[in-house]
């Protein structure tokens, strides 16, 4: 996990949200013994959304970060805030049947919403842009993709626009797809300004944030207790939000979720009417490879500059085996330049990237401890957690309150533990990924 933790902190020097966001002052670390009613471990989207929810019900609640507000995959992800999960509907149906799989879509539709809901009561500048676009890079893709439409408007009630090969030119500028589908209702920002702007709201409901402060250990117990270098909190119940970075206050959670790089760069400002010209509604795309490529034209204040800059953020790259890809700019830079030709000469100011949470079958992981359930987790959000971790926060606070009955609903899935054991369970993975990219590639 060390090793783990500076590749990620080299991979964050270059982020774009990093360069274009402002942070107020630093949160102190922890000093001393504290008490409170909830104590969370992680300082990113479902932490301050647990906590923002905790406070509005009268909790006192403590966050603890290993590093700044927004360090982690909540500051820099790709932005993109999309309807449903990581994994298809199928899985949830497959485990909980066709009426709780219909409410898990709903409650991700919820997410949606949620976020609105608080940017308008934080009043948030984050660049909320609305459109989404899921594209298919063949025949075979794109009768998968505007299946997978027609049994989301027939068995969920949400209607998506499909668009076929001859009318794509009036939504994106690109070679590279056949057909495509359109959610309105989904859409992007940029995540590090929405996360400050949580922050920034929790912190004037009475939530006390700690930045610097990594979690070292935790006592289960009737009441339990979290332990820093610089003191400890005993609270009544606890929310472990720290994804990955977990492995040594919970084991047992780690074993359910790997670690998976994932890269992004963004562009060189290029002017308003090639970006509206290559995506002419704003929409952030997204095609449906298992291996997937996403991308978004990011609209937003740079200092000096008097008008909205815009720049292509194009995210494709993954690593199953934690090592930064070589040249990463430039092959991120051919990839954005194969897929939109407008964009051929136009270099990369940017390249970050960042470690994900997957599960084995990449559906969501929420639920309580089994050697103490007052201490609750929430993980697994398998790349498409934007939305979703808000949705969680707010889920988790009303267990915490005493309304399990939404939170237990995800809590009900089942997940395994990679197989391979800690040594030969990412040699596996990187095998099976390897078999993934050849069936993107032939179908």
């Amino acid at each position: 996990m060390t090793k783990l933790r500076r590749v990620d902190r080299e991979l964050a020097r270059d982020s774009y949200y990093a360069a274009t966001a402002v942070r107020a002052a630093r949160h102190p670390a922890l000093q001393g013994d504290v008490d409170c009613d909830v104590a969370i471990v992680g300082g990113g989207l479902a932490g301050l959304s647990a906590a923002i929810e905790l406070a509005d019900r009268g909790f006192s609640v403590r966050v603890l970060e290993a590093q700044q507000l927004g360090s982690g995959a909540s500051g820099r992800n790709g932005g993109q805030a999309i309807h449903g999960l990581a994994c298809d509907m199928a899985e949830i149906e497959a485990q909980l049947g066709t009426a709780d799989a219909r409410r898990v879509f709903d409650m991700t539709i919820d997410a949606l919403d949620l976020i609105q809901a608080r940017i308008a009561r934080f009043r948030i500048a984050c660049d909320w842009q609305p459109g989404w676009l899921g594209v298919a890079t063949s025949a075979a893709k794109a009768r998968a993709l505007l299946a997978g439409a027609d049994d989301l408007e027939r068995r969920y009630g949400y209607p998506l626009t499909r668009i076929g090969r001859a009318e794509l030119p009036r939504w994106i500028d690109s070679p590279a797809y056949v057909a495509a589908v359109h959610d309105v209702r989904s859409g992007h920002l940029h995540p590090l300004k929405y996360v400050l702007g949580l922050a920034q709201g929790a912190a004037a409901l009475g939530v006390q944030l700690h930045e610097d402060t990594p979690v070292q250990s935790l006592t289960p117990a009737a009441q339990p207790v979290l332990h820093t270098a610089g003191g400890r909190v005993r609270a009544r119940q606890v929310l472990l939000a720290g994804n990955i970075t977990l492995a040594g206050v919970a084991p047992w959670l780690s074993r359910r979720i790997m670690p998976v790089g994932t890269y992004i760069v963004a562009s060189a400002p290029v002017p308003a009417a090639v970006a509206r010209r290559v995506i002419p509604d704003g929409s952030a795309v997204c095609d449906n490879n298992f291996v997937l490529d996403y991308y978004r034209f990011a609209a937003t204040a740079e200092a000096g500059q008097p008008d909205a800059v815009h720049r292509m953020l194009y995210g494709g790259r993954v690593s199953y085996s934690t090592a930064t890809p070589a040249r990463l700019a430039e092959s991120m830079r051919q990839r954005m330049a194969a897929t939109l030709p407008a964009l051929a000469g136009v270099p990369v100011d940017h390249a970050w990237g960042g470690f994900v949470d997957i599960t084995m079958n990449r559906a969501p992981d929420f639920g309580r401890l089994p050697q103490s359930p007052q201490v609750y987790y929430l993980q697994g959000f398998s790349g498409h957690g934007l939305a979703l971790t808000g949705l969680a926060g707010q889920l988790v606070a009303q267990a915490m309150a005493g309304d399990a009955a939404r939170f237990d609903t995800f809590a009900g899935l089942r997940h395994r533990a990679f197989p391979g054991g800690p040594w030969l369970r990412r040699p596996a993975l990187v095998l099976g990924m390897a078999w993934y990219r050849m069936k993107d590639a032939i179908t």
